[in-house]
C-alpha cells in the first residue's frame, strides 16, 4: 500500500523515515557481533551477550532494547532477548540469511558514499568514485577485505533469486549456457541441477574465475561447466544459445550497457536468446525495492534500474528485440530478448 493512502499519521511515517539509517546500523552492529547466532542457542541477557562479544553491557543493552522496539528481536520479562523470525535471517547459515547484505550496507566505504549522494544528484557523478579516487569494482578488488564483504553479500542475494529464477523459466531446451560476469558459478550452477540435460559456460574476470572451482565442486556442476576469463566489454565466450546476465546491466550506464550487449550479440547464436536478470522498475507511485537500488546504484557504481521501456530501448540499440519480461516469486524479473 502507498504510505499516503495509510492512516498513519505523516509525522510518524516521516520520523520513522529520518531515524532509518540508525535503526541501519543497530542491526549492523547486533549482527557483526554474532547476536543472531548466540540467541540461536538459547535466550540471553544482555550481559551474557556482552560477556561473549566483548561487548560495553549497557551500551549493548540499548541498541538491542531499540532494536526489540522493532521487533528485531524480543525482550522478555526476565530482560532477557530472545530472536524473531527478523532476526532469524541475520542468523550465518539459514534458508536466504541476509546477514551479510545487513553488514555491507552498514560499512563505512557504503556510508561515505552515500554521504555524497548531494554530489551525485547535482553533478550526475558516482559518489563512490569521488571519495575513494576509483570505481568500486576496483576498490573491491584492491581492499580484500571490502571485497569479500560485497562478495559474500552478493552471494546472500543469489540464494534468495536463484531458486526463484530456476522455477520460473523454462531452460530444458537449453544446450549450452553463457553466464555473463557469474561470479563463482551458483545462478548457473542451479540452473544445471535442474538441467541435467545442458553444459554450462561461467565468464567473469581472470581473478574471480580463478576461485570458482570451490563453489562448483560443492555444487556437483564441475565437470559441466567450462570456465572462460575475459572483458565483456571487449568479448564473450562464443555459440551459447542463452545468455544470461544477472545483476550485471544495472551496473554500468547506457553506453558501456550497449557495449557490453553488442559484445553478446556477436557471440550468440542466431536462435539465441539473452536473459537479463534484474528488477524491473513499475510505473507510477508504487513501492518496490528497485526504486531504492536505484540509488545505490546512482551512488556507488553509476549505473541504474530500469524500467520496461528502457529495457526496451536500450536493448534495441544493441539491435536485440525484448520478447518478454517473466515475473518472479522474488523482486527480480528476467528480462527475455533475440537478435532483431
Amino acid at each position: 500500500m502507498n504510505i499516503n493512502e495509510t492512516s498513519i499519521p505523516p509525522d510518524a511515517v516521516l520520523s520513522q523515515m529520518i531515524w532509518g539509517g540508525l535503526m541501519q546500523q543497530c542491526i549492523c552492529v547486533a549482527t557483526k557481533l554474532g547476536i543472531p547466532d548466540l540467541l540461536a542457542e538459547k535466550p540471553q541477557t544482555a550481559g551474557e551477550l556482552a560477556a561473549q562479544t566483548d561487548a560495553h553491557e549497557s551500551s549493548l543493552y540499548r541498541v538491542l532494547r531499540l532494536l526489540a522496539s522493532a521487533g528485531v528481536f524480543t525482550e522478555n520479562s526476565g530482560r532477557k532477548f530472545e530472536l524473531t523470525p527478523i532476526s532469524e535471517l541475520l542468523r550465518k547459515d539459514v534458508p536466504n540469511s541476509m546477514r551479510d547484505f545487513a553488514i555491507m550496507l552498514g560499512e563505512d566505504w557504503m556510508w561515505h558514499a552515500w554521504l555524497e549522494l548531494m554530489h551525485s544528484v547535482k553533478t550526475g557523478e558516482v559518489a563512490h568514485e569521488k571519495v575513494q579516487g576509483m570505481s568500486s569494482f576496483e576498490f573491491f578488488e584492491k581492499n580484500e577485505k571490502a571485497g569479500r564483504i560485497f562478495n559474500r553479500a552478493m552471494t546472500n542475494l543469489s540464494k534468495m533469486v536463484v531458486p526463484a529464477i530456476v522455477e520460473a523459466y523454462d531452460f530444458s531446451g537449453a544446450e549450452k549456457i553463457v553466464d555473463i560476469a557469474g561470479g563463482h558459478g551458483f545462478l548457473l550452477s542451479g540452473i544445471l541441477q535442474a538441467n541435467q540435460a545442458a553444459r554450462g559456460v561461467l565468464f567473469d574476470l581472470p581473478y574471480v574465475i580463478e576461485n570458482a572451482g570451490e563453489l562448483l565442486e560443492k555444487e556437483g556442476t564441475a565437470t559441466r561447466v567450462e570456465l572462460v576469463s575475459g572483458d565483456f566489454f571487449e568479448n564473450v565466450a562464443a555459440g551459447g544459445d542463452v545468455y544470461l546476465m544477472k545483476h550485471i546491466i544495472h551496473d554500468w550506464n547506457d553506453a558501456k550497457s550497449v557495449t557490453t550487449l553488442e559484445s553478446i550479440h556477436r557471440a550468440m547464436k542466431e536462435s539465441g536468446k539473452l536473459l537479463i536478470v534484474e528488477m524491473v522498475v513499475p510505473r507510477g507511485n508504487e513501492p518496490h525495492p528497485s526504486k531504492m537500488l536505484d540509488i545505490e546504484m546512482l551512488v556507488m557504481e553509476g549505473g541504474k534500474e530500469r524500467t520496461e521501456k528502457e529495457y526496451r530501448d536500450l536493448l534495441a540499440a544493441a539491435d536485440f528485440r525484448l520478447t518478454r519480461i517473466v515475473p518472479t516469486r522474488s523482486p527480480y524479473s528476467i528480462v527475455e530478448a533475440v537478435k532483431s
